[in-house]
């Protein structure tokens, strides 16, 4: 990401010299910086604009500028020095929220990982650079990534463009996307289970912390508000209580008795609950400030999973894989838990935990009203996910659903559905410009629009 952090002193500067500047006037001509020039605005005309998945428009037009949508209609009119470009088809690009996109291939693969690993800190946008600009080309403008590979927690998840800056960086626009995690990768049936109940002891942990904190809030509150009411009438009996205790000195002395001071007891102030960085962070996750995306297969620990986190009421659950989740649909439907799909062949030679894998499931799922998204399957093959939906449909997956799955689905799983997934104003201009429907294996991409810049064309130039 490319933060400016330099603060601006121009208005401090601006007042110390301007008596100076004031009493030289007669003799220095003060020249108007000028201004920078304004960025080109995109003019696209398009027989349809689909703006959501269910929702197009015919011979439309998007306008946009400063890297987002000004506007989308269907009688716009190109700006006086806008690039004007027409174009059959115009929708969101598409985004893989399960890719390993981008991550050196040492971190790909880590098994210590914890809940405060972060994926951004293994970008490598250099090696990565053919991968990126393939994904780039096929229509994939974003994807989710975390490490560890099948490490129980994978650790903090990030948001990337595949779009690099003009130096090269990749642009990150959320470093904590989600939580990434594994249960059921290895072992028997029990050993299956005992990862989930992990999980879920990790999801109890940061509630129970997030609780403490909330406690002690109320605590210190309350405790500050009593301390202020004896202060408060204290001041108020102080020459009352001067006078009485004098005159009880005076008593003590007459009487030859020794005089004891009455001790004040102020009540103690309660303790600050310790802080715990990674219980912080599976707090965020039990209140569903972040999401937690868990790679399972087996019916064993799906059941197990959704069992164990029925409890957490703002958990945002989602499920990667889910080969074997099809019987547990009423569940994730009332729960509005995603799954994301990999479907791909995977020949005879698959993992154990992935014997049931069937190309048919993205479109099982979505029959049964389940949310589905599609995805490259934890690995750096984003490239290919827009075969992998046309396969999708090829086994039932209806292509409006498939779109929905790359687009609006993935974006609103991964926090990201406020600003992408969707042609509409005020969203990231993340466009594909195509020359027939999008989930075809038909179609062409013409151009890719990232961040309202032009970052492929397919006939050459920016």
């Amino acid at each position: 990401m490319h933060i400016d952090t330099q603060p601006s002193r121009r208005g401090t500067l601006t007042a110390l010299l301007a008596p100076a500047l004031l009493a030289w006037a007669p003799t220095i001509s003060a020249q108007e910086p000028a201004d920078p020039p304004a960025e080109t605005q995109i003019f696209i005309k398009a027989e349809r604009v689909i703006v959501q998945p269910g929702k197009e428009l015919k011979d439309a037009q998007v306008l946009v500028q400063g890297g987002k949508v000004l506007a989308v209609g269907t009688d716009l009119v190109a700006p006086e020095g806008a690039r004007v470009i027409e174009t059959k088809v115009v929708c969101a690009g598409f985004i893989d929220p399960w890719s390993t996109l981008g991550l050196d291939s040492a971190s790909a693969s880590l098994k210590d990982t914890n809940i405060l690993t972060r994926a951004v800190d293994a970008l490598d946008p250099f090696g990565s650079a053919v991968h990126l600009e393939a994904a780039l080309r096929a229509g994939i403008t974003g994807y989710g990534v975390a490490l560890g590979g099948k490490a129980s927690v994978k650790g903090l998840g990030a948001f990337v463009c595949t779009a690099n800056h003009a130096d090269g960086g990749l642009d990150v626009l959320l470093k904590d996307s989600f939580i990434g995690a594994t249960v059921g990768s290895s072992g028997d049936a029990f050993d299956r289970i005992g990862y989930a109940e992990r999980l879920v002891k990790y999801i109890k942990a940061g509630e129970e912390y997030r609780v403490e904190q909330v406690e002690y809030t109320h605590e210190i509150a309350k405790w500050r508000t009593e301390i202020a009411e004896s202060e408060a009438k204290l001041e108020k009996d102080f020459k009352k209580a001067k006078k009485s205790r004098d005159k009880e000195i005076e008593e003590a002395e007459e009487d030859d008795k020794e005089f004891k001071e009455e001790s004040y007891k102020e009540d103690r102030q309660p303790r600050k609950p310790r802080f715990d960085a990674e219980k912080e962070a599976w707090a965020r996750v039990a209140e569903g400030t972040l999401p937690l995306v868990v790679e399972a297969h087996r019916y064993v620990e799906l059941s197990a999973l959704l069992d164990g986190t029925k409890a957490f009421d703002r958990l945002r659950l989602v499920i990667a894989g889910g080969t074997e989740v099809l019987p547990l649909a009423a569940t994730l439907v009332k729960r509005s838990i995603p799954v994301i799909v990999w479907p791909t062949p995977l020949g005879s030679k698959r993992p154990a935990g992935m014997r049931a894998h069937d190309l048919s499931l993205a479109g099982a799922l979505a029959e049964k009203d389940v949310r589905v998204l599609l995805g490259s399957g934890g690995t750096s093959g984003t490239r290919d996910l827009p075969l992998l939906a046309a396969l999708a449909v090829g086994h039932g997956l209806e292509p409006e659903k498939a779109l929905a799955a790359l687009t609006t689905e993935a974006a609103r799983a991964l926090d990201m559905g406020n600003i992408l997934g969707k042609v509409r104003a005020g969203y990231r201009a993340d466009l594909l410009l195509l020359d027939g429907d999008p989930i075809s294996t038909t179609t062409s991409i013409r151009q890719v629009i990232s961040a309202g810049k032009i970052a492929f064309n397919v006939e050459g130039g920016q």
